[in-house]
């Protein structure tokens, strides 16, 4: 029930103390604004890590050949090791179940490309038509190659915006256009963007089939990019990456007659790996940014509770007054933490809402590689001051418990 009586002692005997409360008030507030701070460069840290991992496929797999290290059934160590179609065809086979998305690649990095007279050097890349999602990129014009396309050996690009731009200025205008790459004339028939940005942006892509048969032993037909199906559980997914990394590299190995213990010939690289490296150090982050925050409040909750000793200490002898005069010891003690939680929930909001201020002003002007829209969840940061609250509530007990327990005569005798 409203009190009207009980807020106007709390009024009148913060502004006796006006000093006092502010400082009190500021230990608390404080506490939660540093909190929200601490945790929204926390979520700004873990997007922007969700970004950077954002310029592949999450679950991509890539497996390259390298130099043998080890003598193995009469080969020499430094034999280069290179793909074959049979090994891509085997990987197509034996995993189509498991398998998203696949493409061999085959990179040219020192090729001329023409259009008129302009001309610039480009990353030329032999792929299947699984790059397209394999590089996360989406089309801005055209089409990506097509299995047609590889089987005919079509004489056909798919371009990075970034050249399209270069070239042909207005992108959209790229599209049927022929670009000249060491002499040979290709047909522009797709345009991408790629969230990697300008260094992804400035390849073009072209049937593995011709790469192969310009620039390449018929054998060789370059690295295995893939992606497995997605899980929902990202251990799962990653261990699942794990097991098929190891059951393929054992196959290469037998197919390239390699040591089994040769772990220099096969090279494989899992971004799932790299990401969790990520998620564990921002967990870590997270986590120590909360035991700051957790510790600057109990800082701030502590200050409370000393203030309420020392206010029980100069109202001793109102409050042998009031029990003389017939208070209940339950009366004593909700005067008391009235005047906590008061002091507590105000700060604490206070504290809240210039926490989340800060970061909505902050936001749209932090442009670094991994951190990115720092935020806070509101009902994270809510709930937080209510437990602030209740533990101002708690702090405020203890006083008001010792302040009950005073008996009248002592108290009116105190000095």
């Amino acid at each position: 029930m409203f009190n009207i009586e009980r807020w106007q002692e709390i009024f009148e005997a913060i502004s006796k103390n006006k000093l006092r409360t502010f400082l009190t008030g500021l230990s608390v507030g404080s506490g939660i604004f540093i909190l929200i701070i601490l945790l929204g460069i926390a979520e700004g840290m873990k997007n922007g890590i969700g970004r950077e991992f954002e310029e592949d496929a999450s679950t991509l797999i890539n497996f390259w050949g390298s130099s043998t290290s080890k003598e193995y059934m009469g080969l020499g160590i430094n034999r280069k090791i290179q793909f074959s179609s049979e090994n891509y065809a085997y990987l197509n086979k034996r995993y189509s179940n498991e398998l998203d998305q696949v493409t061999s690649r085959y990179t040219n990095w020192g090729l001329i490309s023409t259009y008129k007279e302009k001309t610039g050097t480009y990353p030329v890349v032999g792929c299947m038509p699984g790059m397209q999602y394999v590089e996360n990129a989406y089309m801005n014009a055209g089409r990506f190659l097509s299995e047609k396309d590889i089987k005919n050996k079509s004489k056909v690009v798919v371009i990075g915006i970034y050249i399209a731009k270069d070239f042909f200025e207005d992108y959209t205008k790229a599209i049927g256009e022929t670009i000249t790459i060491d002499s040979i004339h290709y047909k522009v028939i797709g345009v991408y963007s790629d969230p990697g940005g300008e260094r992804d942006e400035s390849k073009l892509f072209v049937p593995n089939t011709n790469m192969i048969s310009l620039y390449s032993d018929p054998t060789n037909v370059g690295s295995f990019l893939l992606t497995l199906n997605p899980e929902e559980d990202f251990d799962v997914a990653n261990t699942k990456a794990d097991n098929f990394i190891k059951q393929y590299t054992t196959y290469l190995k037998k197919s390239n007659t390699i040591h089994p213990e040769d772990d220099k010939a096969i090279q494989s690289n899992n971004t799932l790996e790299h990401a969790k490296k990520f998620i564990d150090l921002n967990r870590m982050i997270s986590l120590f940014f909360w035991g700051i925050g957790i510790l600057t409040l109990i800082a701030g909750i502590v200050s409370v509770s000393n203030i309420m000793l020392i206010i029980v200490k100069e109202r001793t002898k109102e409050i042998g007054i009031r029990k003389a005069l017939g208070a209940q010891p339950n009366s004593i003690i909700a005067m008391i933490l009235h005047e906590s939680i008061f002091v507590t929930a105000v700060s604490g909001f206070i504290g809240l809402f210039f926490g989340i201020g800060l970061l909505l002003l902050i936001s749209p002007l932090i442009e670094t590689p991994f951190i990115y829209n720092p935020s806070v969840n509101f009902g994270v940061a809510v709930s937080t001051v209510i437990i602030l609250i209740v533990a101002g509530a708690i702090a405020g007990f203890v006083p008001a418990r010792h302040a009950a327990r005073i008996k009248p005569i002592i108290a009116l005798r105190n000095e």
